[in-house]
């Protein structure tokens, strides 16, 4: 019989929801700002690059295959890096957070002045942003806590259904599910509501307050440790 896997730290947990806010936010103004595409969400875009090359007019193939290859460079960044620190917790993620922090505040600086009203301002955009979200992705794959991928619900939503005690399971972890769900769900109502009412670089804030927030977390925890 083989051991369980131990419980993730408590910490972890609850800056991985963190980064499912921060996915919310940024899939919130990619799609609402930056012509209907994910930055982080790659199943939407490669469902929507097929609706696009079926005829969808108010959709891009350019702008979801940019969005694609941005998030595979991202995520082969994010590997080496993994590759690199042979870590999977704190030190990992406080390596990834630092390079997110740098590409968010290019994005939000990018949204301020070139803006997305052009096309180029808009791919520029999408680069940036879906490099921040492969890095993120890569790093939590790395790190491997159930239910918490920060930018896919489908499996913790099947989790939760399926691993319940209706459907004759043990109950799974329903509270740790239902925090991403609200994570993601939070996060992409206050990046809409900032895209469509105020602006993108405003609606981009909150993402960089958090992952600013994040990282600080892990440099106190680094310096807890050391």
């Amino acid at each position: 019989m083989t051991a369980s896997k131990p419980p993730p730290p408590r910490d972890l947990v609850w800056l991985l929801l963190a980064l499912t806010f921060v996915t919310g936010v940024v899939d919130a103004v990619s799609f609402l700002g930056l012509g209907r595409v994910f930055v982080a969400n790659m199943t939407g875009n490669v469902v929507f690059l097929g609706f696009a090359a079926a005829g969808e007019a108010s959709l891009s193939v350019v702008a979801s295959v940019t969005a694609v290859l941005a998030f595979l460079l991202g995520a082969l960044a994010g590997g080496r890096l993994i590759n690199r620190t042979g870590d999977r917790g704190h030190r990992l993620l406080r390596h990834s957070t630092t390079v997110q922090v740098a590409l968010v505040v290019v994005a939000v600086v990018l949204a301020a002045t070139v803006g997305a009203s052009g096309r180029l301002g808009s791919e520029l955009l999408i680069v940036v942003l879906g490099l921040a979200m492969g890095v993120q992705n890569a790093a939590v794959r790395r790190i491997d806590i159930p239910d918490l991928t920060t930018t896919v619900l489908t499996r913790t939503l099947t989790g939760f259904a399926a691993d319940s005690k209706a459907a004759g399971g043990k109950g799974g972890r329903p509270a740790r599910q239902l925090a991403a769900v609200a994570a993601m769900l939070v996060g992409a109502f206050v990046g809409g509501l900032l895209q469509l009412h105020v602006s993108m670089w405003v609606a981009l804030l909150p993402a960089l307050v958090v992952l600013l927030g994040v990282l600080g977390i892990l440099v106190a925890h680094r310096e807890k440790t050391a």
